[in-house]
């Protein structure tokens, strides 16, 4: 019976967190337009490919990650209050807890707060060539939020242990904190490099989360669970604005944010390793660009027409919905083995 309430609790949060989001995405869109928050095409100079191809998406309004995050925040905070005013269902009800949902809801948060400001640079032309904050104070800010993270996980909390699939748990002692760094800040930005059609990060993001809300369901974390159930119910709604033509980007507030939280639920349910197969679609487009780099620097010449991967397919003539449903399909998939192998180790 207990196990029932919580799968009733999830799917409940996860509904009321889809509708929520749909109720207040009009009145966004409208101050999103008003005020002209829309997002600059990059130079010309800098990446004619990517300028010539999205030229018509100039002025587009971004930042509308705040969907994701403002829904999920008010949820979590109005139904703990409430469970302290009104006993019973609320009670049942509240997600918030200090060994589950603090530290993701917290590092949600701050990158949250971080990618808005680097948004509004990015829309007021702020910033070095007018293109938000420099990528190495980004490293160091979200570093700093990694940091604080990897502190709590390593000498709050006492973890060092890490799973290796197949294999078991192994002691990494200190190796846990910059293991921890690496997985936090990789993971926001290549799910930041992924957020460039219209629904593309949006719709692997939904199947990441929605994965490791099964992994958290079961291993009996169930704040952890509703969490990202929430997190994959406003995101569902945020796809429904988003795909193409999409009315809104979902700008660094979003994409960085979730990949930090996404980040920190695979450290939190001692799944990490299997999250470059669950966000295998993240894994190809950051390579693609580490490749296209490289072969820049050691070859003096581009491997593909446009980077990220996603780009290059678009310059060779795939139209932008085939490309994200392409993606999404693979996500879906990639999403389905990684929690297939999670789930045969465990057994």
């Amino acid at each position: 019976m207990a196990t029932n309430f919580f799968i009733i609790k999830i799917f409940l949060l996860t509904t009321v967190s889809f509708i929520l989001t749909l109720i207040w995405t009009p009145f966004l869109t409208h101050l999103l337009y008003k005020f002209r928050l829309g997002k600059g095409i990059r130079d010309e100079k800098v990446a004619p490919i990517f300028a010539m191809i999205h030229k018509k998406k100039a002025g587009t309004p971004t930042m509308g990650g705040v969907l994701v995050w403002g829904t999920t925040l008010f949820l979590i905070i109005s139904i703990f209050y409430l469970s302290k005013i009104f006993d019973g269902i609320f009670s049942g009800l509240n997600f918030l807890s200090r060994s589950e949902t603090l530290l993701p809801l917290g590092a949600l948060i701050a990158s949250a707060i971080v990618g808005l400001i680097d948004d509004l640079f990015d829309i007021w032309r702020m910033g070095k060539d007018g293109g938000g904050l420099r990528m190495r104070h980004r490293f160091m800010i979200y570093g700093l939020i990694a940091g604080v993270g990897a502190w709590w996980f390593f000498y709050k909390l006492g973890w060092t242990i890490l799973y290796v699939p197949f294999f078991g748990y192994l002691d990494i002692g200190l190796w846990y904190i910059p293991f921890f760094i690496f997985i936090i800040i990789g993971t926001a930005h290549a799910v930041n490099l992924t957020d460039g059609l219209d629904g593309l990060a949006g719709g692997t993001l939904l199947a990441a989360f929605s994965t490791y809300g099964a992994i958290a369901f079961a291993l009996g974390r169930y704040d952890l669970a509703t969490f990202c159930g929430v997190i994959a119910g406003a995101l569902l709604a945020f796809l429904w604005f988003n795909i193409n033509p999409a009315r809104f980007f979902m700008g660094d507030t979003g994409s960085m944010s979730l990949g930090v939280t996404l980040g920190i639920i695979a450290m939190l349910t001692n799944a990490a390793l299997l999250l470059p197969i669950i966000g295998f679609i993240f894994v190809v487009e950051t390579v693609s660009v580490l490749i296209q780099m490289f072969w820049k620097k050691v070859f003096g010449h581009k491997l593909f027409l446009s980077s990220p991967l996603h780009h290059h397919l678009e310059a060779i003539g795939w139209p932008e919905p085939k490309i994200v449903m392409r993606f999404w399909v693979i996500a879906a998939v990639s999403s389905i083995i990684g929690l297939i192998l999670f789930l045969v180790d465990k057994v």
